[in-house]
C-alpha cells in the first residue's frame, strides 16, 4: 500500500573526478587564487540534493580555504550539471552511483574519489488521491527524469507490479519542474527525490 510516498531506492552519491587520460580534460581557468598559488582551480558541479548540499557547510565556513584547497563549487539543476562534466566544463561533478553510468554511456569517463553520503528513502514515486498502489498506476501518465535514478526507481516498481512500461504513459520532465508538472491534472504520479518531492505534496491537496 502506497503510504506519504510509497516506494524508496537506497542511492550513494559520490564525487566524481574527471580521469587524467579521459575525454573529460580540465578546463583552462585563470583567476587571482590560481595565479598567487601556480595551482589551477578544481571546479565541482553540485545541485540541491540533501547529500551534496552538505557541502554548503564547508563553503560558508570556509574550511576548504584553511584546508589550503583551491575548489570552486559551481551550482546547478542535477541533470544539468552531469551535462557540464560531461561538455568538459567542470573537473569533478556530486553524482548517485547510479546516474554515474549515465555520464560513462556518453563516453565521458572518470573515477569515483569519495563517497559522501548514503540514502535510503530519498527517493519516492508520489501519486495523487485514489492511487493507492503500484497497480493503480496501471493506463496512468507519470512523469520522471528519463535516464536518472528514479527512472530505475519508476521501472523497478513496474516491472515488481507486473506492469509492462507500453501500460503506462511516461512523461519526461526536469526533476526541478515535477512540482507544477504534478499538479496538472493529466499527471497521475511521479518518481521523484528530495527535496523536489516535498514542494510536490504540498503543490498537490491529498497527494501520498
Amino acid at each position: 500500500m502506497i503510504k506519504k510516498a510509497f516506494l524508496s531506492v537506497s542511492i550513494v552519491s559520490t564525487i566524481l573526478l574527471a580521469g587524467c587520460d579521459n575525454t573529460a580534460k580540465i578546463p583552462e581557468t585563470k583567476n587571482s587564487a590560481s595565479e598567487s598559488t601556480g595551482t589551477k582551480t578544481i571546479t565541482i558541479g553540485y545541485s540541491d540534493w540533501p547529500g551534496f548540499v552538505a557541502w554548503q557547510v564547508a563553503i560558508e565556513k570556509g574550511w576548504l580555504k584553511e584546508a589550503g584547497l583551491n575548489v570552486e563549487f559551481k551550482w546547478f539543476d542535477y541533470s544539468s550539471s552531469l551535462s557540464a562534466f560531461a561538455a568538459n566544463q567542470l573537473d569533478a561533478v556530486l553524482v548517485t552511483n547510479g546516474d554515474n553510468l549515465v555520464t560513462a554511456s556518453g563516453g565521458t569517463q572518470g573515477v569515483m574519489i569519495m563517497a559522501t553520503d548514503y540514502s535510503a528513502g530519498n527517493d519516492v514515486i508520489i501519486a495523487k488521491d485514489g492511487i493507492n498502489s503500484i497497480a493503480d498506476l496501471k493506463g496512468k501518465s507519470i512523469a520522471t527524469e528519463k535516464g536518472l535514478v528514479d527512472h530505475l526507481l519508476l521501472s523497478t516498481a513496474l516491472t515488481d507490479a507486473k506492469i509492462k512500461t507500453s501500460d503506462i504513459k511516461l512523461v519526461n520532465s526536469m526533476t526541478n519542474e515535477l512540482p507544477q508538472v504534478f499538479a496538472s491534472p493529466d499527471i497521475a504520479a511521479i518518481a521523484v527525490w528530495q527535496p523536489v518531492a516535498n514542494q510536490a505534496l504540498k503543490s498537490v491537496a491529498g497527494s501520498k
